[in-house]
């Protein structure tokens, strides 16, 4: 992952990024979705409000350096 608050750069590192998130916070905040979905473009509203909702300190966070 990147430095703690930094935001992506372009937007191949937001998509690598959100995938690394929704991994990690998979379990937590994505129970309902597939383990193995691919994380597009589209999936970003989902992932960031998830985050937001159920990933804590840690996913609001990670929600933050999504968006750009």
């Amino acid at each position: 992952m990147n430095a703690p608050m930094e935001r992506p750069s372009s937007d191949k590192e937001q998509l690598s990024l959100a995938r690394e998130a929704y991994r990690l916070f998979q379990t937590r905040c994505f129970w309902f979705m597939r383990p193995d979905l691919e994380i597009t473009e589209a999936n970003l509203p989902l992932i960031i409000r998830g985050l937001r909702t159920h990933g804590g300190h840690a996913g609001y966070a990670l929600a933050a350096r999504l968006c750009r």
